[in-house]
């Protein structure tokens, strides 16, 4: 027992009280949970499972998918298939959203998720994670494409895994954003992180400078002035952090402040942006904002965002409040 400690279970009951479908949505996330734990368990035995390398095939990224992909993806399906509570999911990994035609009834929930951010660092034994994001099935009905495109305002929840050291969930309900740590002797989840808040301001950035050359200017003038340090305009010095995981990048903006940028670029003019809109930035931005900080697309909130494909990409800017004002106020000022 974890006397005095809240577990995840606990923790939705308390939240999600006064309804049956808040009640549903709570066993929806132990379910996810469930899956979590799954991946923990095959990422932490990495190699001594067989679980690393890179298979032959793509998703419909064009992207190599690694073994530990497609495990993931699976974990979340079977997850979602066995607990009846999701009508129909969309993942990184499949071009189309699947639908559970085969329910004695739909389920209540649409789920769409990224089930390994980050697997370009799996052979190399560097954090990753799972991304995830709820919304609200139509009623008495089978889902379509339109039911999921939805502007993250509508997530009832989202949240993610960061497979580190330990391994924790952190999630939101609209109540505000909370972590917990996985106790792997016990099996359970246990709040360790109430009400998380990101410090308004900051003296951390993580960015890909790799992409300088194809930055636009706004992103461009951010950067050289924190890079100017204590001898610029900002009047401070800066330190970049980056470790090409989302995931892993956005829980240390949530733990300790600071603001990830995955800018709009010239590198493919055919792609407004890098990460995808429906399970990378609209959970993550919500997580964030109800964390206290704010998440734009440098034009306008992320969470306002009308989708029109499942795979579409954003430019995301996302931490602390301050910093991510700034950054939309010198694309503002074009």
């Amino acid at each position: 027992m974890h006397l005095g400690r809240t577990t995840l279970s606990q923790f939705l009951i308390q939240q999600l009280k006064g309804s049956d479908q808040q009640a549903a949505l709570a066993d929806l996330l132990v379910d996810i949970a469930a899956a979590v734990k799954a991946i923990s368990s095959m990422t932490a035995k990495g190699a001594l499972a067989g679980v690393l390398g890179s298979l032959e095939s793509q998703n419909v990224q064009g992207e190599t998918q690694k073994k530990l992909d497609l495990l993931s993806d699976k974990a979340f399906i079977n997850t979602f298939h066995l607990g009846g509570l999701v009508a129909g999911m969309a993942s990184e990994e499949n071009e189309h959203p699947i639908v559970f035609d085969d329910l004695e009834a739909p389920g209540a929930f649409l789920a769409v998720f990224d089930p390994l951010d980050g697997s370009s660092n799996i052979d190399v034994n560097v954090s990753v994670g799972s991304i995830f994001s709820i919304l609200k099935a139509p009623e008495g009905r089978l889902p379509g494409l339109a039911d999921f495109l939805r502007p993250g305002k509508e997530q009832i929840a989202a949240g993610y895994a960061v497979y580190g050291p330990s391994t924790m969930l952190v999630l939101t309900v609209g109540q505000g954003t909370h972590g917990f740590t996985l106790d792997r002797e016990m099996g359970n989840f246990i709040l360790t992180h109430p009400n998380i808040q990101i410090p308004a301001q900051t003296s951390e950035f993580a960015i890909n400078t790799s992409n300088e050359r194809f930055w636009e200017l706004p992103v461009l003038r951010y950067i050289e002035e924190c890079k100017a340090g204590k001898t610029g305009p900002r009047g401070r010095d800066f330190n970049m952090r980056w470790i090409a995981s989302m995931v892993a990048d956005v829980h240390r903006i949530l733990m300790r402040g600071g603001v990830f940028m995955y800018p709009r670029d010239t590198k493919d003019p055919s792609k407004p942006g890098r990460l995808r809109l429906m399970y990378e930035a609209n959970p993550m931005s919500l997580v964030v904002e109800q964390a206290g900080g704010k998440a734009s697309t440098g034009h306008g909130r992320i969470l306002e965002v009308q989708p029109d494909q499942i795979h579409q990409r954003v430019p995301v800017i996302l931490g602390s409040s301050e910093e991510v004002d700034r950054i939309a106020g010198y694309h503002e000022a074009g």
